[in-house]
């Protein structure tokens, strides 16, 4: 029921956009409020300058049992939305602003998320 994540990440591992990127290391989830979460970070360091792009969407939903309820009654209802990620998959990637800007907001938005990531540039 909640898939097979084994392997690494065959679509989605190359610069489609931008010149600096954030990469998957490990595969997990990744809830819409971590990727929200890592956007805001982005975009506020950067002063909204540049362009972001985010390169995974959560359309796999997750369902959850209220606390203290007994066994039986159905599947739980939708508790929240996940994006399955697989090692070596872009998850950000930046354009028009300096290496600096790009490191350090990249760095603020890997710290937001649940898997260890590393930042990447075009030209590395």
């Amino acid at each position: 029921m909640r898939g097979n994540m084994k392997g690494d990440a065959h679509s989605g591992t190359t610069f489609a956009f931008g010149e600096y990127g954030l990469v998957a290391e490990e595969m997990g989830w990744i809830s819409s409020r971590q990727i929200e979460s890592a956007r805001r970070a982005i975009t506020h360091h950067t002063q909204r300058g540049g362009r972001i792009w985010i390169r995974i969407f959560p359309d796999k939903p997750i369902t959850k049992k209220p606390p203290e309820v007994r066994m039986g009654g159905g599947k739980g209802d939708v508790f929240e939305y996940v994006a399955p990620v697989k090692r070596g998959r872009m998850l950000f990637e930046m354009g028009g602003v300096t290496r600096d800007i790009a490191n350090s907001a990249l760095r603020l938005a890997k710290h937001k998320l649940p898997i260890k990531t590393k930042i990447v540039g075009k030209n590395d």
